[in-house]
């Protein structure tokens, strides 16, 4: 089902490495192709990673800073799924488009203000139109502002293990501050995947119907023969071309991310390519040889020459490095606290203000994960609703405590204010 005509070029520098004396490698490794390394792009980035154990096949520039563009729309389904799994959204439950969402730019379905449409159809709208609208009625129907929902997407991101990511919008638009990794991008599907297995097929979803229209979607690798079953792909002038896949072959699944593309087809061969060069080396691995996919990487240097496979940074020494998928312990129970921890103040830290109490109950669980120390002892509370927002905040503070924390909490640019009890 793997096989397929290699292109001219593979061909055409594997045989420039044999007439240059390059193709040392022993006869067994020869079988594999030699692929062209897109280096000499600045926005190149790529990372390979086996599903299942979070082994780093290969990885170049990956935890260097990119856009992530429209990959971006992966996190905004995450959440989405977090509401359907957790039962606090159904399929068939409405999104309302506002005005600011109605005006979206393109990609989009061009819903009216005033109008909504399904889940379902929100969840197509985004894993295959790449629909900017939708992405911010979404934000908006789950986080009261796109804003107060990008804060819960780069909150989960840091949960999850995503330490370098900054999200300040739903669906990728450029923003200079929203930021990402091809090792990120890769934690975050392989997270989706590991989390929500059971909605994961709408990813290998190539086409869908809205109102009466066929919509097809943007990733041409799901319907080669290749065996890949989704993710995203994404573009914006200051990205490039981005795509993320996973694919499965012989029980194996990999993650491919490729950030930074000079074209469509030039990140969707190269992706290809990554993709099948990593099962090869995975396959050899377990028979035995002692084989990278770094090795299997030629890069041409500035004077167009071929460079035999570098072991610099983001290179070989990735090979046996794992992603690791990080999950929120859930605070203790006040029951197992120590008396030393006890509450011992009426001062509060509010962290956010959402419109639903799940969004607030979810903001207290991930500030005191990420910041613990500054939290001892304190308990957490969600007010009733005032003006429509459910308020996040943890209290039995004094005074000294709680500016401490919330000190700490604006050093790292998270949203933070000190309640006075008086």
């Amino acid at each position: 089902m793997f096989k397929r005509a290699r292109r001219p070029i593979l061909a055409g520098l594997f045989a420039i490495a044999a007439a240059c004396g390059l193709t040392a490698a022993p006869a067994a490794q020869a079988q594999i192709p030699y692929l062209q390394l897109p280096a000499q792009q600045p926005k190149y980035a790529s990372i390979v990673v086996d599903a299942a154990s979070g082994e780093v096949l290969y990885a170049k520039r990956a935890d260097s800073d990119r856009y992530p563009a429209s990959i971006t729309k992966v996190m905004t389904i995450y959440l989405l799924f977090e509401e359907l799994a957790a039962g606090r959204l159904s399929l068939d439950d409405r999104i309302p488009f506002s005005t600011r969402a109605a005006a979206a730019p393109p990609t989009k379905l061009f819903v009216k203000a005033g109008d909504s449409i399904t889940v379902d159809e929100a969840l197509h709208a985004l894993a295959i139109r790449s629909a900017n609208d939708v992405a911010v009625a979404v934000a908006e129907k789950l986080g009261g502002s796109e804003a107060r929902f990008a804060a819960l997407m780069t909150l989960r991101a840091r949960e999850l293990g995503m330490d370098s990511t900054t999200f300040v919008n739903a669906s990728g638009l450029p923003d200079s501050r929203q930021i990402s990794t091809a090792r990120d991008l890769a934690v975050l599907s392989r997270a989706i995947m590991r989390d929500f297995p059971q909605y994961y097929d709408l990813f290998s979803t190539g086409q869908f119907t809205f109102r009466g229209t066929v919509i097809r979607g943007h990733n041409s690798l799901l319907r080669r023969e290749l065996g890949v079953d989704g993710l995203k792909t994404g573009y914006t002038n200051a990205s490039g071309y981005n795509i993320a896949i996973s694919g499965v072959r012989q029980g194996r699944r990999l993650i491919v991310v490729v950030l930074g593309g000079a074209s469509t087809a030039a990140r969707d061969n190269h992706a290809e390519d990554l993709l099948l060069t990593g099962f090869d080396v995975a396959n050899r691995r377990d028979r035995g040889e002692r084989i990278t996919v770094a090795q299997n990487l030629f890069e041409p240097d500035p004077s167009g020459q071929i460079m035999r496979p570098s072991r610099e940074q983001g290179d070989g020494e990735q090979d046996g490095l794992k992603i690791v998928l990080a999950s929120a312990p859930p605070p203790p129970p006040a029951a197992t606290r120590s008396a030393a921890a006890a509450p011992t103040g009426q001062w509060q830290v509010q962290v956010g203000a959402f419109r639903s109490r799940s969004l607030a109950q979810e903001q207290l669980k991930m500030t005191r994960r990420r910041f613990a120390s500054a939290f001892t002892g304190a308990d957490t509370m969600v007010t009733d609703p005032s003006s429509g927002f459910y308020r996040a905040r943890f209290t039995g503070l004094t005074e000294a405590k709680a500016k401490d924390a919330c000190e700490t909490l604006k050093a790292r640019n998270q949203a933070c204010m000190v309640i006075d009890p008086a």
